[in-house]
């Protein structure tokens, strides 16, 4: 993330059914490592990890599956409208997310990679955009959103719009946005975007060292 750093990070972000994972599949498709967010913060989460014993320490053992796996759900209860328990969790699980991001990204560049995404729906609400090279936002309308997430979710327009509403708005994620990507349309138009962007990324890295758009 630093200057120092032997590549390039490129933070990739967007709100609740806006086509983050798939914007993300294309760029793996391409050959650029994603680190996911998601899938480390389960992984940070698994019976025996630290976090796990402090998640049951904060909000109790009702967090626990029988099989002492974490219950999703139960601890959802706990957060989902209080933003000091989300807090809470996050203190508890953002710094060892950061490390294991920070390791895959260093193997990433040993392999010879110039540049990686970081994957996470959360990159602007916690400023860690600032700590990477520069930002993509995927972004749809939201009445797109909406349906998108009715759809994928199976849940009623209220229950939707109670999830989108917990979320910081869009229009807040591409006002700090270097790129944006249109996801609006066809899948073949949201795969022409990112194809013209990774060409575009990729060239700046490789000629100077940074994807971040100049004034000139």
């Amino acid at each position: 993330m630093s200057t120092n750093s032997p590549g390039v990070i490129i933070g990739l972000t967007g709100g609740i059914a806006s086509g983050k994972s798939t914007v993300s599949r294309h760029f793996e498709a391409l050959g650029v490592p994603v680190i996911d967010a998601d899938r480390i913060a389960r992984q940070v989460v698994e019976p025996g990890q630290p976090a796990l014993a402090d998640i049951v320490e904060a909000f109790g053992a009702n967090v626990l599956h029988e099989d002492g796996t974490l219950n999703r759900t139960a601890l959802g209860a706990h957060i989902f409208q209080d933003p000091d328990a989300r807090a809470r969790l996050g203190a508890i699980t953002h710094p060892r997310i950061a490390q294991e991001m920070a390791r895959q990204s260093a193997a990433a560049f040993e392999h010879g990679h110039p540049w990686v995404i970081y994957d996470a729906a959360l990159i602007v609400e916690n400023g860690l955009y600032k700590a990477f090279d520069s930002l993509i936002v995927v972004a749809c309308s939201p009445e797109t959103q909406l349906q998108r997430l009715m759809a994928r979710d199976g849940i009623s327009e209220k229950q939707a719009l109670a999830r989108i509403h917990s979320q910081m708005p869009l229009r807040e994620k591409l006002e700090v946005a270097d790129f944006v990507i249109d996801n609006d349309q066809s899948l073949d138009h949201t795969r022409r975007q990112v194809d013209d962007l990774f060409e575009t990324i990729d060239a700046r890295i490789r000629q100077r060292g940074s994807a971040r758009p100049t004034d000139d």
